[in-house]
């Protein structure tokens, strides 16, 4: 049973779908290994109802990849006739000593006792009814977790029918045998008082109180009647061997376990069949009581598990000295059930299948006990369940500090990981903490929402020692956010970032209600003679319908929506692929164009015009705009010998300036380098050149503004704007202080200035049109040519041609 229920699919299966997976085992034939049920015979065996096992359970076993599940589909698609065969106990037939390789009589045995304890019941054609098992008419919700914390009660009960209470600190207010039913199930104390309530309300479970002689009340008793009653015994029985028991406390007892001074007596059963398990510790950890064990004497010599030692009867606890991995696990307690049995000559204790005795001896038990193996080179590789080895991870958490923030909570899982286990969850948590910055306000709060994630998931679990396998839990369920609505902040129906409840959460349960309530009215209004049970059903079917209503409105929406995108997609793929044939022509006409030589000093490769060739057209351009700008500073623009001068004298002026700046350019550098390179050398000349027109035109037109700025249209401006500034309202009080003359001097110079600009444009568009109204355009060939025609050719010419 535990090796079913620790399978690697069935970490966050509910109950229904665990107990499903152990009622296929023990229908499971010997032969083929495929169990062949109805939907609704399943549901029968589970206490849920055959739509509940249809939509919920048979879809959970296929996704839990432990059931291979075939199924045949009805009139409305559910499921109906099932083929299931379980994958662990179909891997593990032919594997000598494996706890799933079952014999037939070992099936037989295991459906007997699933059929005793929670048999449907059956009546067959002949008349004969076959009853139901003890919580085999316990149906409706939570029916099935109160079947499955049955059946592992009875498979811990003694044959006196006390259960193993769980050692260690518990909580007082549900007490140990509320933590031993919530430790088997895997729950909360809460949830496993509240199922044990309503196991004792069915009397299939009693909770004795022992007085001692005084009178007090002593320790408490956690007892199975039907087990005891199929071993032969009463409860009455065993409570007077309890009160005997009460007065001389042994150290096999699970409420007085030895101290660390006691000396416990060495001669009571042991609790690992075949081998003495010891620690070194003197008292266990209470936070990793986890199992259903009592603290054991502490002893010496160290040993390691069984071959196939994983929590399961007559398994050893390992070479480190801890207790087992997971809550509940079985102990063989029936080392003397055959001498018990036979004193006890019930005829109710050779049949009953509650007696749990094995039908052979298990290979298990005929196993001996595997040999200590060393660890390697610096301890890395341990024995791991006495099969194999692996290496160890780190004990430290990741360097990152956003990563030993998130994963805190979880550290001591962390040392149970190898190191790849380790690498793959630093993977996990960084790509957990990326979504999350995305999704919060503020991004550095990222590791510890993930932390209050991972705290709030051991919280469900029960802590960490209940947590069997680290890296399955952590990866499926401790790291992965659980949205209650399609917010992506929701996260277990609480907002990310601020821990208040979801809103759209909240608008999805009200509107819920509402449409419960509106379907109710509608049905008062339209059926008002119907009975409470009519009318509830018929609430429910129209609830029922309006859900599949919005349901296929969602799927057509969502189908819809991935259209959409799809359609998206495409046009961003076309968009993409267009730009990309936009870039490579680009790149295409840019290579071509590179590839073409110099117009002008026919150098290959220099894209039309090289560098040097380039650097001289803008250096004939900026001398041609300094030599305007000096004539329409200084020159008399009615005299063209004036305009003439002072263009002359700035092409001089600009010519002197380059050669000054060759001379400096050939003293800081290498001459001989530059007589190696002819290009080059016509390169950085062009370009020095360039330098020396560009300053000459800022220099010649600052003075060109400056002299401007003198005219008497400048003047004018400056002083209409001095005295338009002194008239405003905030001024004309006090004109003469320093603020009002600081304005309008201000006022009179920016007037100045945009003067000065406004005649040197209006006088540089005289120049450019007297410019180009010197330049003469050719006459046209209808006009020139018979000019040319009247010319006398010369003598030689004038003789026949021959052509």
């Amino acid at each position: 049973m535990r090796a079913l229920l620790d399978a690697g699919g069935l970490e966050d299966a509910s109950d229904a779908v665990r107990l499903a997976v152990l009622v296929l085992v023990s229908r499971t034939p010997s032969e083929t290994g495929v169990v062949e049920i109805r939907t609704s015979e399943l549901g029968r065996w589970i206490g849920m109802s055959a739509s509940y096992t249809a939509s919920v359970v048979v879809p959970a076993l296929k996704r839990s990849g432990v059931v291979s599940v075939e199924a045949s589909e009805g009139e409305y698609r559910e499921n109906i006739g099932l083929e299931c065969k379980v994958l662990p106990l179909f891997a593990a037939q032919g594997v000598v000593g494996h706890p799933l390789n079952l014999a037939k009589k070992e099936y037989a045995t295991l459906q007997r006792l699933v059929q005793a304890v929670m048999a449907p019941g059956w009546q067959h054609q002949g008349g004969r009814v076959t009853p139901p098992g003890l919580i085999g008419t316990r149906t409706g919700r939570a029916a099935a977790t109160d079947r499955l914390a049955l059946l592992l009660l009875v498979l811990e009960a003694r044959e006196t029918g006390r259960v193993r209470q769980c050692g260690g600190s518990v909580d007082i207010k549900r007490g140990r045998a509320a933590a031993t039913v919530a430790r088997l199930l895997g729950c909360t104390a809460s949830a496993g008082e509240r199922v044990l309530e309503r196991l004792e309300d069915r009397e299939l479970v009693l909770r004795v109180r022992l007085k001692t002689g005084s009178g007090l009340r002593n320790r408490s008793r956690l007892m199975v009647p039907a087990v005891a009653a199929a071993h032969g015994r009463t409860v009455a029985d065993d409570v007077q061997e309890d009160r005997t028991e009460a007065l001389e406390p042994e150290f096999s007892d699970p409420d007085v376990a030895a101290g660390p001074s006691e000396a416990p007596d060495l001669a009571t059963e042991p609790q690992v069949s075949g081998a003495t398990v010891t620690d070194k510790a003197n008292v266990a950890e209470p936070d990793v009581a986890a199992s259903l064990h009592t603290d054991h004497p502490h002893l010496g010599t160290a040993v390691v598990d069984l071959l196939l030692s994983g929590g399961f009867s007559g398994g050893g606890r390992g070479g480190q000295g801890r207790r087992p991995e997971r809550a509940c696990v079985r102990e063989d307690q029936a080392a003397d059930s055959k001498a018990d049995a036979a004193d006890s000559g019930s005829p109710v204790a050779r049949a009953d299948p509650l007696r749990s005795e094995k039908p052979k001896k298990s290979p298990v038990d005929e196993q001996e006990q595997a040999s200590p193996i060393a660890s390697g080179a610096g301890g890395r590789l341990t024995v791991v369940d006495g099969r194999k080895t692996q290496q160890q991870g780190r004990p430290e958490l990741p360097a990152d500090l956003d990563l030993r923030v998130a994963l805190t909570p979880v550290s001591c899982l962390w040392t149970k990981l190898n190191r790849w286990q380790q690498d793959r969850i630093a993977e996990a948590a960084k790509a957990e903490l990326a979504q999350l910055r995305n999704v919060l306000e503020w991004a550095g709060q990222a590791p510890s929402v993930l932390a209050a994630r991972l705290t709030s998931r051991l919280d469900e679990t029960g802590g960490e020692s209940l947590v069997t396998r680290p890296y399955g839990w952590i990866s499926r369920r401790g790291l992965v956010r659980r949205p209650s609505c399609s917010d992506v902040r929701c996260d277990d129906g609480i907002r990310l970032g601020t821990g208040t409840g979801c809103d759209n959460c909240a608008n999805i349960l009200h509107a819920r209600r509402a449409w419960r309530v509106r379907i109710a009215a509608e049905v008062g209004q339209e059926l008002p003679g119907l009975e409470t049970d009519a009318r509830y059903r018929e609430i429910e079917a129209r609830m029922r319908r309006h859900v599949e209503a919005e349901a296929a409105d969602f799927v057509a929406r969502q189908a819809e929506a991935q259209q959409r995108e799809a359609q998206r997609a495409a046009a961003r793929a076309e968009a993409e692929a267009q730009a990309l044939a936009e870039r490579e022509r680009a790149a295409a006409e840019a290579a071509a164009k590179q590839a073409v030589a110099c117009a002008d000093c026919s150098r290959e490769r220099s894209a039309g015009l090289c560098e040097a060739c380039d650097h001289r057209h803008r250096t004939e351009a900026l001398i041609g705009e300094a030599g305007l700008l000096a004539a329409a500073g200084s020159a008399d623009l009615n005299d063209p010998a004036s305009i003439a001068a002072a263009v002359a004298e700035a092409r001089t002026a600009i010519e002197d300036s380059t050669a000054a700046g060759w001379r400096e350019f050939l003293q800081i550098t290498d001459v001989a380098t530059l007589e190696a390179d002819p290009q080059a050398t016509a390169d950085a000349y062009a370009f020095t050149a360039f330098q020396a027109a560009q300053q000459a035109v800022g220099a010649y037109q600052d003075d060109a503004l400056a002299v401007l700025r003198r005219t008497p249209e400048a003047g004018t401006e400056a002083r209409r704007a001095y005295a338009a500034q002194l008239a405003k309202p905030w001024f004309k009080a006090l004109p003469d202080s320093d603020d009002a003359q600081r304005a309008a001097t201000e006022a009179a110079a920016k007037a100045q200035t945009r003067t000065a600009e406004h005649l040197l444009a209006v006088r540089l568009e005289q120049l450019y049109e007297r410019s180009a109204a010197r330049t003469e355009r050719p006459a046209s060939w209808t006009k020139r040519l018979p000019g040319l025609a009247a010319r006398p050719l010369d003598g030689d010419a004038t003789g026949p041609v021959i052509a």
